[in-house]
């Protein structure tokens, strides 16, 4: 019974401690400063131990300008038995805040002279010299307790602080010097270069940095630079200078040519199909095994087919005949018949040869994966034939073939889009809603828009009318029949005027224009959907696509930072938020942040 007592005691003595250390923080935070005194000082008094009591005591001492009381706790604190050297700061800040300098700064040496006594108080007098945005002393204190102990690393520490005083050459030596020891921090570096350097080869921070690496590099010819190098050349998307810091780094490492092949796929996307080709010919020349070399040509064959105007095309089929009777018509270049099926049937014309093809393919010894590629590619060209039923059949079979696989969930969304090409528009949405959950982001966000554009068109015209319209130009547009596309558009604009379905239509069609190199329509376009729909769902859209096409197409940089900064003002959670605040920032040459 008497430990019962004594156990009830000490829990009920604990949780009126805790209460009252709420209560005090609650004042605090409200900037109830004498309500927090009176409970800190209690609370300190039977805690001497715990810091934040008297940093919180101190702290509301000062903001009632009680200094004489904060620097007797402080001193007190000091010539205690626990000794903490950091509150040699807090005293000499006291001093600062009554214009006492010259015995704030002599406290400030005196916790830099404890660095010399105890080199491992560094990061903790460091650290209360930051709080205090006494930045310059912050340093000190790392680069003395560097110098004395040689295990302290606190070059990441020092860069940031350099960051805040916007000494970017400094910033950019130390974390360099930090990952030559730790390169494991090579990511968080650079993603801390990410924020300065930008892709104008004439921005202060790139050549700083660039003069760096190159002086780093004439004094030791270490790989790490020429990594560094690389990574800010493709940032500047400068891919030629990037490839020639890779060959340096293939050259000397003679290891595998995976960041020659990354390159080459950044150059790929990017659409530098000069530069990428090259990298792409230096990988197939020093590649060590047949597949390698087979998807070095695979991803040529892409950029002659990206940059093909049609008489090329016989060519091309002849280029990819001999591919496949040099490496075989199996199911090791299943990816390059399926791009070579893939070009029979939308571009050249060929769409019966290419089912062909593929069945054949597909009933060769595949895995399910592979197979369920192959019957993606058929199941499209079929839609593209307009033979909805059979390509349904084949978007089902991969459903069911790979189920958890993200594949199985595109299948099913080019169901919906199928049922949607037919004008099945009910049948559509509810496949599409149940995507609306889709592991794939990029699914999702396809399904959730189709879903909300039939859901818009379907209300108030229950014969669907102007949607079906709107679905056939969304076949065309697929089809390649862009200007048969733009006539049914422009028939939907004429006969719905100032139906839900307008918007989609301008955007739409606006995006063709583009397509076939009519910007000025495109700019009406966009303008027009902006002048009557700003509020809508699709004006960011325009917005964005706006200020690209002044930016890349009209040449006209005003007006597309205009239209970026709409988005950064009116609409911030859009997805082009980000994207659209680089590029406005690229555009008012800002400098360094």
């Amino acid at each position: 019974m008497r430990n019962f007592i004594l156990l009830l005691l000490l829990f009920v003595g604990t949780t009126s401690v805790a209460q009252s250390e709420l209560l005090a923080k609650n004042y605090f935070d409200k900037g109830a400063y004498e309500k927090a005194i009176s409970l800190y000082e209690k609370l300190y008094k039977e805690s001497p131990h715990k810091t934040a009591f008297l940093d919180n005591l101190v702290e509301s001492y000062q903001q009632l300008e009680q200094f004489d009381k904060a620097e007797k706790a402080l001193i007190e604190k000091l010539e205690g038995r626990r000794f903490q050297p950091q509150y040699y700061i807090n005293l000499g800040y006291n001093y600062a805040l009554q214009n006492q300098d010259s015995l704030a700064q002599i406290n400030y040496k005196q916790a830099l002279e404890e660095i010399n006594i105890k080199p491992n108080y560094a990061t903790i007098i460091a650290k209360r010299f930051e709080d205090y945005s006494l930045l310059d002393e912050a340093i000190l204190a790392f680069e003395k307790g560097m110098e004395l102990n040689p295990n302290l690393n606190a070059n990441m520490q020092l860069a940031r602080i350099y960051g805040e005083q916007g000494k970017i050459e400094l910033m950019f030596t130390k974390y360099i010097d930090l990952i030559e020891t730790r390169p494991n921090y090579k990511s968080i570096a650079q993603r801390n270069f990410s924020l300065y350097v930008t892709e104008d080869p004439q921005n202060e921070a790139n050549g700083i940095l660039r003069r760096i690496l190159l002086k780093k590099l004439q004094e030791n010819p270490d790989v790490l630079y020429n990594e560094l190098l690389s990574w800010m050349f493709i940032q500047q998307k400068d891919f030629k200078k990037a490839f020639t810091q890779e060959k340096a780094i293939y050259k000397r490492t003679e290891e595998d040519l995976g960041g020659i092949s990354d390159l080459a796929l950044i150059a790929l996307a990017d659409r530098d199909y000069e530069n990428a080709a090259a990298i792409i010919n230096f990988v197939i020349e020093n590649s060590a095994t047949p597949e390698a070399q087979l998807q070095g040509y695979q991803y040529l064959m892409k950029i002659k087919l990206a940059t093909a105007k049609e008489e090329d095309y016989p060519e091309i089929e002849t280029q990819f005949q001999q591919l496949l009777t040099q490496y075989g018509s199996g199911s090791k270049t299943y990816l390059l018949q399926i791009d070579y099926n893939h070009f029979l049937a939308f571009q050249a014309k060929k769409s019966e040869t290419a089912i062909e093809n593929l069945k054949a393919l597909a009933n060769e010894k595949l895995s399910a994966y592979q197979e369920a590629r192959v019957k993606m590619e058929l199941a499209d060209i079929l839609v593209f034939e307009e033979k909805f039923n059979r390509a349904l059949i084949y978007y089902t079979q991969i459903q069911k073939k790979i189920q958890s696989d993200v594949l199985a969930q595109e299948a099913r969304f080019k169901v919906a889009r199928t049922s949607y090409f037919k004008g099945d528009f009910v049948w559509a949405k509810t496949q599409l809603d149940v995507l609306r959950k889709s592991a794939s982001q990029l699914i999702a966000n396809d399904a959730i828009e189709l879903s909300l554009m039939i859901h818009d068109n379907t209300q108030e015209d229950s014969l669907h009318t102007a949607l079906k319209k709107y679905a056939t130009a969304d076949l065309l547009a697929l089809q390649n029949k862009d200007k048969q596309a733009i006539d049914v558009l422009s028939e939907i604009l004429t006969n719905h005027k100032g139906e839900k379905i307008e918007d989609e239509a301008l955007l739409k069609q606006g995006g063709l224009y583009e397509k076939i190199g009519d910007t000025k329509k495109a700019e009406a376009n966009y303008l027009k959907l902006i002048d009557l729909f700003k509020e809508d769902i699709l004006a960011d859209d325009a917005y964005f696509r706006l200020a690209n096409l002044y930016e890349y197409e009209l040449q006209d940089p005003i007006k597309a930072k205009e239209y970026y900064e709409q988005i950064i003002f009116n609409f911030e959670d859009s997805i082009y938020f980000i994207e659209a605040r680089k590029k406005y920032r690229m555009l008012r040459g800002d400098a360094i942040e």
